[in-house]
């Protein structure tokens, strides 16, 4: 079963017609600039971005076949290039406007937690991880490269592998936690099956890091396992 792709009610206007000749309230731009974003659904916020549709099928139409076709918004900003542009509407030029979509995100609940220290503000640490790994289908390892005040200076992905496990190297955690003068490290990776809950390879791996990680001075504060709905953190089960 598809995923429904909002709450709110969208135009009732047929698809072919162009949206420069809808009634102005049915009117995206217009309906946002009247009532704000959170009255819009989905596919009539994508529209906005995308600005055009193609010959028979207004911009919300294309919006909301792509959103169904990658099953959702989130599976739409994390589709490569190459199922984007075989979607008729796709040009190279929506496909960029999508990706900076997505990057302007990411980098905005960045700044949450630049401003002040991740052991803060876990939840921040939390939804910025969520949106940077969930969905992928494939597994990320990345780090969250921190300061004496425990600040983020850099999030770095570090390997990637397949559905089932990545190749991670703790020396080479540990290189880059030295590039940046790091004094302390969150490590986080996403399991592709959705399921959060780390098994013993995860934690084998984290040992493993984290007695590098003390020879130098540094410190390993947390290790995140992304799945779809929750996050599980090593540090809240005692395990470091």
């Amino acid at each position: 079963m598809k995923k429904q792709t909002s709450i709110f009610k969208c135009s009732s206007v047929p698809a072919h017609v162009s949206i420069k000749n809808w009634p102005a309230a049915e009117r995206p731009r217009e309906k946002l600039i009247r009532s704000g974003a959170q009255g819009l659904s989905d596919r009539e916020l994508l529209a906005i971005f995308l600005g055009t549709g193609y010959r028979g099928q207004s911009a919300v139409s294309l919006a909301g076949e792509l959103i169904e076709r990658f099953d959702g918004l989130r599976g739409l900003l994390d589709a490569s290039s190459e199922d984007l542009l075989k979607c008729k509407g796709v040009g190279t030029s929506k496909f960029a406007l999508l990706k900076a979509v997505r990057e302007l995100g990411l980098r905005a609940l960045s700044e949450r937690l630049q401003r002040g220290s991740a052991l803060d503000s876990p939840q921040a640490t939390f939804d910025y991880l969520r949106y940077w790994l969930t969905g992928k289908a494939y597994e990320v390892f990345c780090v969250l490269m921190l300061d004496n005040q425990h600040r983020v200076i850099s999030a770095r992905e570090l390997f990637r592998g397949t559905l089932s496990r990545a190749s991670v190297y703790p020396r080479e955690v540990i290189q880059e936690g030295l590039k940046c003068n790091a004094a302390a490290m969150i490590l986080a990776h996403n399991h592709p099956s959705g399921i959060a809950e780390p098994s013993d390879a995860d934690r084998d791996i984290t040992r493993r890091i984290c007695s590098a990680a003390e020879l130098l001075d540094m410190r390993v504060l947390d290790h995140i396992v992304v799945g779809d709905v929750d996050c599980v953190s090593f540090a809240e089960r005692g395990w470091l």
